[in-house]
Protein backbone atom coordinates (compact mmCIF):
# COMPACT_ATOMS: atom_id res chain seq x y z
CA UNK A 1 0.00 0.00 0.00
CA UNK A 2 3.38 2.28 0.58
CA UNK A 3 4.01 1.94 -3.18
CA UNK A 4 0.38 3.41 -3.60
CA UNK A 5 0.37 5.89 -1.82
CA UNK A 6 3.96 7.50 -2.68
CA UNK A 7 2.50 6.72 -6.16
CA UNK A 8 -0.62 8.93 -5.59
CA UNK A 9 1.27 11.89 -3.35
CA UNK A 10 3.83 12.31 -7.27
CA UNK A 11 0.68 13.43 -8.84
CA UNK A 12 -0.30 15.96 -5.99
CA UNK A 13 3.07 17.49 -5.50
CA UNK A 14 3.15 19.61 -8.49
CA UNK A 15 0.20 21.12 -6.77
CA UNK A 16 1.53 22.38 -3.73
CA UNK A 17 5.05 22.84 -5.12
CA UNK A 18 3.39 25.56 -7.40
CA UNK A 19 2.92 27.26 -4.24
CA UNK A 20 5.89 26.88 -2.53
CA UNK A 21 5.41 23.81 -0.54
CA UNK A 22 5.70 20.08 -0.76
CA UNK A 23 4.64 16.74 1.23
CA UNK A 24 6.43 13.95 2.48
CA UNK A 25 5.16 10.60 3.37
CA UNK A 26 5.68 9.55 7.27
CA UNK A 27 3.65 6.19 7.37
CA UNK A 28 1.19 4.52 6.54
CA UNK A 29 -0.48 2.04 8.94
CA UNK A 30 -1.90 -1.37 8.17
CA UNK A 31 -5.17 -0.28 8.88
CA UNK A 32 -5.25 2.89 6.83
CA UNK A 33 -4.06 5.73 8.65
CA UNK A 34 -1.38 7.77 6.48
CA UNK A 35 0.90 10.70 8.22
CA UNK A 36 2.23 13.07 6.10
CA UNK A 37 4.39 16.45 6.72
CA UNK A 38 3.53 19.00 4.90
CA UNK A 39 6.63 21.47 4.11
CA UNK A 40 7.74 24.55 2.31
CA UNK A 41 5.14 27.11 2.57
CA UNK A 42 2.76 24.66 3.08
CA UNK A 43 4.04 23.81 6.42
CA UNK A 44 3.05 27.05 8.45
CA UNK A 45 0.37 28.14 5.94
CA UNK A 46 -3.35 28.89 7.67
CA UNK A 47 -5.11 26.75 5.21
CA UNK A 48 -2.70 23.39 5.34
CA UNK A 49 -5.34 21.19 7.17
CA UNK A 50 -8.01 22.02 4.82
CA UNK A 51 -5.40 21.08 1.83
CA UNK A 52 -4.72 18.33 3.63
CA UNK A 53 -8.13 17.19 3.67
CA UNK A 54 -9.70 18.84 0.72
CA UNK A 55 -6.74 17.59 -1.63
CA UNK A 56 -4.58 15.41 0.02
CA UNK A 57 -7.29 13.07 1.60
CA UNK A 58 -9.67 13.17 -1.32
CA UNK A 59 -7.23 12.36 -3.70
CA UNK A 60 -5.87 9.46 -1.78
CA UNK A 61 -9.09 7.80 -1.39
CA UNK A 62 -9.77 7.56 -4.98
CA UNK A 63 -6.53 6.68 -5.67
CA UNK A 64 -5.78 3.68 -2.87
CA UNK A 65 -8.31 1.65 -1.64
CA UNK A 66 -8.00 1.02 1.97
CA UNK A 67 -7.04 4.66 2.84
CA UNK A 68 -9.38 5.65 5.77
CA UNK A 69 -7.20 8.91 6.63
CA UNK A 70 -4.62 11.23 6.24
CA UNK A 71 -3.31 12.92 9.24
CA UNK A 72 -0.68 15.38 9.70
CA UNK A 73 2.55 13.96 11.36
Amino acid sequence: MKEKVEAALKKIRPMLQADGGDIELVDVSKDGVVKVKLTGACGCCPMSQMTLKNAVEQKLKKEVPGIKTVIAA
